[in-house]
């Protein structure tokens, strides 16, 4: 197993003891100072490894019961000196506290309302509908003003290479060490004022004057359209998958705080 690992895991579930009692029958594999070292500790962190791909074996557990008794020794060391009483030590166990239960109770929630093949299918439908027919790929030079953006305009219609230019003046770092390309897109995945400009140019046409958008002006030469090359489901199920359980998962928050009598200090009614 990999000590980094361990580390982690065992940070874990330090915090997580802070979070339960422990059980007073609980088996110990060792002891520091008296203090035992619990069975149950290095279940818990086998079971993290089994769950992280780790297959347990005697040298995981030794390392395991090596890396705790460092914890007690370093958590006996900072108890003896009052750090566990400092007002930033309990402020920080509580939210740690509070963390990690809500953590459980949002896992809780998806194991028992989890996303289900028919919800992904029809999101896959949803998305193959918003990608549209077509997709583009369009050139850009993007500017801070409409001034700039119409002297870019005049330099092109006199010949100016289109790339030379996006390197030279485009505020777009995505795409201007590229000479403005910005491959292949659908319309959907684009702010709409640049989107329609785009859909409404003919192949290699530049746009006729700049387009504004929140990011600035564009001036736009729109290279090519094709058929949507739709990505198949399997490739993006994961991705569906994981959308639909944030949206699960906001809408039960959004409930649970229209239900709630919520009242800030100092905020105005």
């Amino acid at each position: 197993m990999n000590i980094k690992h361990i580390l982690a895991t065992t940070a874990a579930f330090s915090a997580l003891a802070l979070a339960q009692p422990l059980l007073a029958a609980d088996a110990s594999v060792a002891t520091v100072n008296g203090k035992p070292i619990k069975q149950s500790w290095v279940d818990y962190i086998t079971r993290d490894a089994e769950a992280r791909g780790q297959k347990p074996n005697e040298n995981m557990k030794g390392a395991i019961i090596n890396e705790l008794v460092g914890s007690e020794l370093a958590y006996q060391e900072a108890q003896k000196l009052g750090i566990d009483k400092q007002p930033d030590f309990i402020a920080n166990e509580e939210l740690a506290r509070r963390k990690l239960l809500v953590n459980a109770f949002l896992a809780d929630f998806m194991k028992k309302n989890p996303v289900s093949e028919a919800e992904k299918k029809e999101a896959y439908e949803q998305y193959k509908k918003e990608l549209g027919d077509k997709e583009y790929s369009a050139r850009h030079i993007l500017v801070k003003t409409e001034a700039e953006a119409n002297d870019i305009l005049a330099q092109l219609k006199k010949g100016t290479d289109f790339a030379k230019l996006a390197k030279e003046k485009s505020l777009d770092p995505g795409s201007k060490e590229k000479g403005g390309d910005l491959g292949w897109f659908s319309p959907a995945g684009m702010v709409k004022p640049f989107s329609d400009a785009v859909i409404g140019l003919k192949k290699g046409e530049l746009s006729s004057a700049p387009i504004q958008t929140q990011f600035g002006w564009h001036v736009i030469k729109m290279v090519d359209s094709r058929a949507t090359q739709v990505p198949a489901y399997d490739k993006v199920k994961e991705g569906l998958e994981r959308t639909l359980q944030q949206r699960k998962l906001e809408k039960m928050m959004l409930g649970l705080k229209d239900k709630a009598k919520i009242e800030v200090a100092g905020a105005k009614k």
